[in-house]
This record gives structure tokens, sequence and C-alpha cells, in this order.
């Protein structure tokens, strides 16, 4: 045989081999057989069924069937932009997690609202159970624009983990006002002129946007929405609860029957309390809100929040995290609360945060722990590790 030939075919045979074993490795981070995760440990590296990180943040947790379902931001390596999209993983523990892939995927179309390099954060989905279908909504940030856009962005899909289909993104709620604006509220309204108020952060400007300085400047165009979550109650309606008027304020939005539109109707909470973040849950009848404070990527002190009923009036109450680096949640900012077993009697908690890597996103990682009751008000001890303890 040609000395060249057999060259050629010794060569062959050796990628054949190389393949072979590769092809027969475990599965795992350096042909490790990924171990099974038994407790929570915040904080740490959090592999998947491949023994990747998840790559799931500021996202929230959807039960459907005996599944839990997570959705969040995909991350790169250098950019917290969408470059891929909202990820899905799926357990039935809440311990290990398998990459059902991607459930909401950018485009390429240029101009697109989603366009590959958008900002596109804090993805959360609820089920409807009379149409059946999936409804994912989330913070969208036009391409090259910043956080000018200020948008929502809603999606909807037949199966849990996707895919989704993209319907649209716009601001909340243009052309109306807020239901606790009466006669005196609107009176006052009346007044404000932003032209009057080009200094910010002095005691007159934080009280004019308390009064609705940006709600009135943005009536016409939609409110801003920024950070947030949904919230599905007792009874079926919907909530979009998300960070508007410069994340100054908080408004809670009622939405439609289909879970795919606002009705129109809103309240605002904390008027020009600087609040991202929101994460909400119920129990035994009390709403309980936690936010963040605005201070960029960096960590800062929860607050708390409660009311009787979604539309307030909402109380503010201490930081209810308790332990090493209290102060800054931990490190971390809220992102939603999974309730388990929602039930009044076996209702368990868990508060879900992200401690941001703004230099490599892709390695955020992640804060689950208990809340419990203490007083009958919600606090969030530190624990290195935990069991969930179905």
């Amino acid at each position: 045989m040609d000395p060249k030939i057999m060259k050629h075919t010794k060569s062959l045979v050796n990628i054949a081999l190389w393949l072979m074993v590769f092809i027969t490795l475990p599965t795992g981070v350096c042909g490790q057989e990924q171990k099974k995760v038994s407790a929570i440990r915040s904080g740490e590296l959090w592999p998947d069924e491949n023994g990747q990180h998840i790559n799931a943040h500021g996202g929230g947790v959807l039960k459907y069937g005996d599944t839990y379902f997570w959705f969040g931001e995909h991350k790169a390596e250098h950019t917290s932009n969408a470059l891929v999209g909202v990820t899905c993983y799926a357990s039935e523990d809440l311990l290990n997690w398998r990459n059902c892939g991607v459930a909401l995927s950018v485009t390429d179309e240029r101009g697109h609202d989603i366009e590959r390099g958008c900002i596109l954060e804090r993805p959360k989905v609820i089920y409807n159970q009379v149409t059946k279908k999936f409804c994912m909504w989330f913070h969208l940030e036009l391409k090259g624009r910043g956080y000018n856009a200020a948008r929502f962005g809603v999606a909807v899909a037949d199966c849990p983990e996707g895919p989704y289909k993209f319907l649209y993104s716009q601001r909340a709620n243009a052309g109306m006002w807020p239901i606790e604006f009466g006669e005196q509220e609107m009176a006052v309204i009346d007044t404000l002129d932003g032209a009057n108020y080009k200094e910010e952060w002095t005691p007159a400007w934080l009280k004019a946007v308390a009064q609705g300085l940006f709600v009135k400047r943005d009536f016409g165009t939609g409110q801003m929405s920024r950070d947030m979550t949904l919230f599905v109650d007792d009874d079926g309606k919907a909530y979009h609860i998300f960070s508007s008027e410069e994340n100054l304020t908080l408004h809670i939005a009622e939405l439609t029957d289909d879970y795919l539109h606002h009705t129109g109707r809103y309240t605002r909470i904390a008027p020009a309390g600087h609040n991202e973040a929101p994460a909400i849950f119920k129990h035994e009848g009390t709403y309980w809100m936690i936010t963040s404070g605005c201070t960029g990527w960096a960590p800062n002190e929860a607050r708390m929040f409660s009311a009787s009923s979604i539309w307030g009036p909402w109380t503010q109450h201490p930081n209810p995290c308790r332990g090493p680096k209290a102060e800054i949640t931990f490190g971390g900012q809220s992102t939603f609360v999974l309730a388990i077993d929602p039930s009044p009697l076996t209702s368990k908690y868990i508060f879900m945060a992200d401690i941001w890597r703004p230099r490599h996103p892709i390695d955020a990682r992640y804060i689950w722990l208990p809340i419990e009751f203490e007083d009958g008000k919600p606090v969030i001890h530190w624990r290195d590790e935990w069991e969930i303890g179905f």
C-alpha cells in the first residue's frame, strides 16, 4: 500500500477511536458522572444534569403537573444583553434540573422588538386555566437604546417549555390614570409641570414625583415598565407588578382574563420610594412583597411591604433578611417567591434572588432560601445549606 495512503488510513482509525471514547464518556464535568444535588447551597455553582451551571437568571418558577419549570435570562460571558433569549429548565424536586433549551429565542431580524442584542430581563410565566396557554411576560429594552424604551414584552406557548411565540411589546396603561386618582389627586396633577422641576432629588421634586409628575408625563405614551414579576391570585385574577416612573414607583396592573394584556386598572405602591426587583406572595390572606433599592448591579438592603388587598394600601416593613450580609440581601437581589403546596396550612415559600456578576454575567449565582414567619411577619435566615423536605 502506498505509504501516504497507509498514513491517512492510520489517522482515520485514530480519529474513530477517539470518537468512540468520547461518545462513551459519562455526562458531567470533566468526564465525571454528574452527582445528584441533595441540598440547596446558595451562592455556589448549581449544575444541571449535564454538569453545566444553570443559566436562568432573573427568573421565576412555574409548577405544572408534577414538574417545576424554571425560566430565566440566558447570560453570555461578557454581556448581559440578550444573545440567546429565555432558557427553561425542568425538575421534579427543585434540586436537580434538566435543560429544556431556549423557551423564547431572540431574532436576527433587524429592528425587531426582540432583536439579538436587546435587553430582555426577568421573564415570568403563568398558566391560564381557561385558554390552556402559557403566558410569558418580561422587561424589554430595544437594541441600542439603553434603558430608554422601558417596555414589557409578552409571548405565549402551548407547552410550558415552549417554544414561545412573541406577541408584542409596549409601555403600560397608556391613557389611564391609577385607580386612586380621584378629584383631589387630579386637581394636583393639573398643577404639575415638569419645567418647574428641573433639579432632581430635591424635596420638592420628590414630592411632585409622589404626586404623579411622571405619571402625567407618560400618560399618553404609556407608563414605564422595567423590573417585573407576575402574580396569580386565588380567584384566578393575574397581575403584572413592575418598577415604573424612572424606577421611583412600583405599579400593580390587572391583566385581562387571557393574561395577555392589561385591563387598564392599576395602582401605585410607595410613590417616589425608588424600588425595583419585586417578588410577591400571599400568606393567610395577606399579600407580601419583597423588593430592593436601585443601586445598579450592586446589592443593597431588601425592603418589604404588606397589604390586605392587592390594591393596597401597602405598608412598609423592615428588611426581612437575617444573618451574614443581611444588610445587602446576602449579596443578591430579589427576583421571585415560589410557593410550594400553596394551601392555607401547608404552604412553604422559597425566596429567590440573584448574585449578579456584571463583568462575567454567565457566572451569576443564585440565592434560594426558605421564608419563615416570626410574629406573623416573613423573615429570611441565611443558611449555608438546607433541604427542601417535600
